[in-house]
């Protein structure tokens, strides 16, 4: 293979310097250009498309390193993206598996692939269109799936779980808006639908009043339900099978 035009984005300026310098010395790299930010590295990308990107998943910028990954394959479709992050939270885990990266990626511990010559068999590897994702981030990216599929609130963004936690306590859509400071009750009109599109509640009935009394009752049992035809609720259990749930009396 010849010699590969790397980004690399890191925001620590003497890891980001002694990186640079051990990836060149391994006579396979070239970095063609560094930067600490995902807004910046998305920059440079459209400006010089690199043949790989090496990311640290924490940045200092707005964008975390999957954000700006998913910024960049946008523009730039599969660009081969290598992560790695020494952070165990779980908002990083939950942002790669919601991120819908597929194939050209690895992700790994700081830790445990920090040195040039590990990292660049990875870089090759998502070049050729391989994906490797270092065991212990898998068991957790796993936790986080099964968490979040029980999890109801984790399908909502911050003013969605807001907005979901007072509509359960029978506020109305006007109260809301008060209480929230917008002015036109619409917004919350618009942001009650993308709650019950997220719990898949627009899927499963057309009456407004419907939805609205099905999410409560999800919020008040703090787990993702669905209804059939019947008006029967169901849950997943802990193997991924769809089971009968009995809610809680009020």
């Amino acid at each position: 293979m010849a010699m590969i035009d790397l980004l690399l984005v890191e925001d620590h300026d003497r890891l980001r310097r002694a990186l640079a310098g051990g990836l060149e010395a391994t006579g396979h790299v070239r970095v063609i250009n560094a930067c600490s930010t995902g807004e910046a590295a998305m920059q440079q990308c459209l400006r010089r498309a690199p043949r790989a990107v090496l990311m640290d998943v924490q940045l200092g910028g707005e964008m975390n390193g999957i954000a700006a990954a998913v910024a960049i394959r946008r523009e730039l479709p599969r660009l081969p993206v290598v992560f790695y992050s020494i952070q165990d939270d779980e908002a990083y885990f939950r942002a790669f598996r919601r991120s819908g990266i597929l194939s050209h990626y690895a992700y790994v511990r700081k830790s445990n692939y920090l040195l040039p010559e590990m990292i660049v068999p990875l870089v090759k590897d998502a070049i050729q269109g391989r994906s490797f994702i270092d065991p212990e981030i898998e068991s957790r990216v796993e936790a986080v799936r099964q968490k979040d599929e029980q999890d109801p609130m984790a399908f909502l963004e911050p003013n969605e779980q807001q907005v979901a936690r007072m509509l359960a306590q029978g506020v109305s859509n006007e109260q809301i808006a008060t209480i929230m400071g917008f002015r036109d009750k619409r917004t919350i009109s618009r942001t009650n639908g993308q709650i019950y599109t997220a719990w898949g509640l627009a899927d499963t009935t057309t009456d407004e009043k419907i939805a609205r009394t099905r999410a409560a009752i999800i919020v008040r049992e703090g787990r993702l339900l669905r209804w059939d035809e019947k008006g029967t609720p169901y849950t997943v259990d802990h193997r991924g099978n769809l089971v009968s749930y009995e809610l809680t009396p009020p």
